[in-house]
């Protein structure tokens, strides 16, 4: 017997998250009965659905895509823009696990399997993720010491990072940064780079956890 949330999530229909939604929304039935409860167990010979449809466990799939610069990090846009899911050919219903901005490039990975997406994005995990940026001036051993005890962004600390500039151009006035963090607040390395007096010019993500372009 597993939790109904968790169950869905593994079809594929959705992750454990929107899985609860779905619940708390009365979409869900088992075997003909509306569920907004969340917890109640299920079993094999339960009859699951989810908007009248009735949901199967299917073949979980994995992709590692390195995202170009203008794609949307979702699984469908409703401004008609491609997304990552466009650039993969599969019979699953996938979806990205986290997000990277319009403007970001690099790796990003695509699952119908929830329960691993909800293990690589819940923050208790503290999963690493490393990013280059490319910026427009050059940090100063001061600035990165900052960068890694810590910033206030949106009134909240990030948590410490570990940072190292890879390469510094004086003519152009620009630098690459690597940094690595496990959290995945919202335009989080840009926000940092803005608190020590920068701009993010480029930024691509180079590895998840051990998982690498």
């Amino acid at each position: 017997m597993e939790r109904l949330q968790k169950v869905i999530a593994n079809s594929g229909v959705a992750s454990r998250r929107k899985a609860e939604e779905l619940i708390s929304q009365g979409r869900v039935k088992v075997d003909g009965e509306v569920v907004t409860e969340m917890g109640i167990k299920v079993g094999k010979n339960n009859v699951i659905e989810v908007d009248n449809v009735k949901i199967s466990t299917e073949e979980k799939v994995y992709f590692l895509l390195n995202k170009p610069r203008g794609v949307v990090t979702t699984a469908k846009d409703e401004l008609g823009r491609k997304t990552v899911v466009d650039l993969i050919e599969c019979d699953k219903r996938i979806y990205p696990v986290g997000r990277l901005d319009y403007d970001t490039t690099g790796l990003i990975i695509l699952t119908n399997d929830g329960e691993f997406a909800n293990n690589i994005i819940h923050p208790k995990n503290k999963i690493d993720k490393t990013y280059v940026a490319k910026i427009n001036g050059i940090l100063s051993i001061v600035d990165v010491m900052k960068l890694k005890k810590g910033i206030v962004i949106d009134g909240v600390k990030t948590a410490p990072a570990k940072v190292k500039l890879k390469k510094a151009d004086k003519k152009s006035n620009t630098s690459f940064v690597e940094i690595t963090i496990h959290e995945g607040r919202n335009h989080q390395i840009k926000k940092m780079i803005e608190s020590v007096g920068f701009e993010v010019l480029k930024l691509k993500r180079e590895r998840i956890a051990f998982l690498t372009l």
